[in-house]
């Protein structure tokens, strides 16, 4: 999917044009440090935002690879087939998180990426990220950070898989909502899922009547209280220390 239209990158958007240097969700997205100057060049760097509806896919496996896309707003998904033909889901993304580093290596989307809101993305061309990289050393080893916590993640996803019991990989799923959320000033108590019990089961190797027997469980034992997709952790310290006696800790 192209993600100019037609006429290219030099066509004037107008509104649609997101400044980075007035943008909230700046510190999560970019470095800290730059000199008003420097933002002001970023500001370059995002061609436009794009806005994608709930269950649209933004790009879909096999896609050619042009650009990252920062979270604007919204919530989204990545997923994978898998040989037997079922959906996998590898990721939830939020506001102020990069989409689309898959594609770096082969220059083709190795995943589909679908919104599960009403969601909004900043467009970064990668060919002008990495032109403004070496202008901008500090940029460079940003997105070099951000590329490292994404395989610290997937490492964490594959201890998930490997060595927790349910009850613990759904209370590292909850405990790393939370820092995420609160990281962009959210209640680190209470928020909505925005991924479905099924959707939830895929990403942690589970299935959806364990999830759901699990939250029950969180329930009875007053970690949690549970209203359809609203949750409250009741008990946040008893969810961590379910960890810590396990020897093990919800990754960023």
């Amino acid at each position: 999917m192209n993600d100019f239209p037609q006429g290219g990158p030099s066509l004037n958007l107008g509104r649609l044009k997101t400044a980075c240097s007035n943008c909230n969700l700046r510190e999560l997205c970019l470095p800290v440090g730059l000199s008003r100057e420097e933002m002001e060049t970023l500001d370059e760097l995002v061609y436009a935002r794009r806005k994608v509806r709930r269950n649209d896919n933004l790009f879909h496996a096999g896609d050619v690879f042009r650009s990252l896309y920062a979270v604007r707003t919204g919530f989204f998904k990545t997923r994978v087939a898998t040989p037997d033909g079922r959906d996998q889901v590898t990721g939830f993304q939020m506001a102020g998180e990069i989409i689309g580093m898959d594609g770096i290596g082969g220059d083709r989307h190795t995943c589909d990426s679908v919104a599960l809101e009403d969601s909004e993305v900043c467009i970064i061309p990668y060919g002008k990220l990495d032109e403004l990289s070496h202008r901008f050393p500090v940029l460079a080893h940003h997105f070099h950070k951000v590329m490292s916590r994404e395989i610290v993640r997937e490492h964490g996803v594959m201890i998930l898989l490997g060595s927790m019991r349910a009850e613990e990989r759904l209370a590292t799923f909850l405990l790393n909502l939370s820092q995420r959320l609160t990281a962009r000033g959210y209640s680190e108590s209470e928020f909505v899922l925005r991924m479905t019990r099924e959707e939830i089961g895929s990403y942690l190797g589970l299935k959806l009547e364990t999830v759901s027997r699990v939250f029950s469980k969180f329930q009875a034992e007053n970690l949690v209280s549970v209203r359809q997709k609203h949750i409250q952790i009741s008990d946040i310290s008893g969810l961590r220390s379910m960890l810590s006696a396990s020897g093990t800790a919800a990754c960023d």
